[in-house]
């Protein structure tokens, strides 16, 4: 196809799927399973699913190095395969045909891989199982040869040419910023990333996600498209500002999908997916669904019914979650390995429940309504004014959408800087969603007390979401009380602020202010400075800083 390296001759649609578009989903193709079988021709395994798809898998490596479609190679650019992380190297690599399935197994070291074909079906299944970390296995990637499907998402380079950070985030000439990381959507958010070009749609479906890492809001990248091509992930582990451990043990199975130009079937979706078929199949680690079990919740009380409610289970070896009906907070979450987990009741994102629950194989383990303590939710305290919502993000914040798919620096931002005033009916959306040392450290926040308020001691709260560099607040109080420099909560030591992504651990800074530093005047305002403060960072945007939840101070 000819074209220019920015812009292909024909139009085309660039797709980010969720759960959401399930409703729309293509089925499977399955008109023919005629041609299905497999043959060696020398270097490569060739499998044909007998519907409208054929790849080949290196023997030597275990390389996905063809993906033809309807006659159309889609795999490749700049040489490259599509592979475990960037290629493992020297494999063993095998393939066995059982009825209507054939499996593609390597092995490398520790690490085990397949790939698996059904007959009369345009997808790919992998699993990955990852023993420990001698072997680099933190993503597969999908390599997509350039020009097939159009490039102007906010993950896509091509009209990017300047690099201004880390060489993966780039600015366009429009002053727009674009970066792999800028996907937009957490985990639970989708069920496949991709694109659709007409009469042909490329898929990633994603596992259930049980071997990474970082819960059900973690943010990583999904996709990415440039002048050579495109490429889509499955991450099976991101350390970009990662919150948990590294899990290890078999992760899938994941979906390579082609459809007719619509979304992969719902069928094939996490959650939803079932694999009798590979039961027998003999994968490392792999548990069927008869060993697995499920817990369900009667429901849960004390919520704020402004908001979701999501509950997560996690321990050392997995990580689940489910969404709680909005009307009584009934939760049911499946295909859980046996084992005791943590079981967290999350407010948007904010954790306001923990407890242990156990996991048998088989069994359903049916909890009593789980009861939220106000003292709990940081929102049920009385305030005298507050900015912003305790739910674990910085929604409603300046900034704050935006930046899940651009850079701070990006045009479409508005000033970083700015005070606010408590009354104005703007306090939130006028405070910036992240604060940074060396950017707009210093925000005043102006706000009047009545003479009984004045004449008490109060609690100030600052709850922020992640920090970058020990990034933490200090503040001081019309000039004439300074908190001391709190200490720096756990959070991530990678960046985040900048790479789409505020998820790191939530924490609350609190501030005992003395009656002594407020004025006494009530037609005065009281002047809060809130400086980030750290001994590390380097300068900009990259500078310590860190993420705002809410801010208030208490009756």
């Amino acid at each position: 196809m000819s074209g220019s390296a920015n812009r292909p001759v024909r139009r085309r649609t660039f797709v980010l799927g969720g759960a959401a578009a399930a409703g729309s989903a293509a089925l499977p193709a399955t008109a023919s399973a005629a041609g299905f079988g497999w043959r060696d021709d020398g270097s490569h395994y060739v499998v044909d699913t007998g519907a409208q798809l054929v790849f080949k898998v290196s023997k030597s490596n275990g390389d996905l190095t063809s993906l033809v479609y309807r006659g159309t190679e889609y795999q490749g650019y700049g040489g490259r395969n599509s592979h475990i992380e960037s290629g493992l190297g020297s494999s063993a690599v095998s393939i066995r045909q059982s009825g209507s399935t054939i499996l593609v197994s390597v092995t490398y070291g520790t690490l085990k891989h397949y790939y698996a074909a059904r007959s009369g079906e345009n997808n790919i299944y992998l699993w990955t199982n990852k023993a420990d970390t001698s072997v680099s296995a933190t993503r597969y990637i999908v390599r997509v040869k350039a020009g097939l499907f159009r490039n102007d998402q906010p993950d896509s380079y091509t009209y990017a040419p300047t690099a201004i950070e880390a060489s993966d985030v780039f600015r366009k000439s429009d002053g727009q910023t674009r970066s792999k990381h800028y996907a937009r959507l957490r985990v639970m958010d989708y069920s496949y990333v991709g694109w659709s070009a007409g009469q042909v749609g490329l898929w990633m479906v994603r596992s259930n996600h049980e071997k990474a890492s970082g819960g059900p809001f973690y943010r990583s990248l999904l996709r990415h498209q440039s002048a050579d091509g495109g490429g889509l992930y499955e991450i099976l582990y991101y350390g970009q500002n990662q919150t948990e451990a590294e899990r290890f043990g078999l992760q899938g199975p994941y979906v390579i999908a082609f459809t007719d130009g619509g979304a992969p079937s719902s069928s094939l979706f996490p959650g939803t997916l079932t694999t009798p078929w590979a039961d027998s199949l003999g994968l490392l680690g792999y548990v069927p669904a008869s060993g697995r079990g499920r817990v369900a919740g009667v429901g849960i009380s004390g919520r704020d019914t402004a908001y979701p409610y999501t509950v997560g289970l996690a321990n050392s070896a997995a990580q689940y979650w489910g969404s709680a009906r909005a009307a009584d907070g009934y939760f049911s979450v499946g295909g859980v390995l046996p084992g005791t987990y943590t079981l967290t009741v999350h407010k948007g994102e904010l954790a306001v429940l923990t407890t242990s629950v156990s996991v048998s194989a088989g069994g359903t383990t049916t909890l009593n309504t789980l009861a939220v303590p106000s003292s709990n939710d940081p929102a049920d305290a009385n305030a005298i004014w507050r900015i912003g919502d305790w739910n674990g993000t910085p929604g409603g914040f300046k900034n704050a959408d935006l930046m899940t798919y651009a850079h701070p620096s990006d045009v479409r931002a508005a000033a970083w800087t700015g005070n606010v005033v408590i009354g104005s009916g703007s306090e939130t959306s006028a405070f910036p969603c992240y604060l940074w040392k060396d950017v707009n450290s210093g925000i005043l926040v102006y706000f009047r007390l009545t003479a009984a308020q004045a004449a008490a001691a109060h609690t100030l709260r600052i709850g922020v979401t992640t920090a970058y560099a020990d990034g933490r607040p200090q503040v001081t109080v019309n000039d004439t009380w300074t908190s001391a420099v709190p200490a720096p909560p756990t959070q991530p030591n990678t960046r985040s602020l900048t790479n789409g992504s505020y998820r790191g651990n939530n924490h609350t800074f609190t501030y005992s202010v003395p009656a002594s530093a407020w004025r006494t005047d009530t037609g005065q305002y009281n002047v809060l400075r809130i400086d980030i403060v750290s001994g590390s960072g380097s300068t900009g945007y990259l500078s310590a800083g860190t993420s705002i939840d809410a801010i208030d101070l208490l009756a």
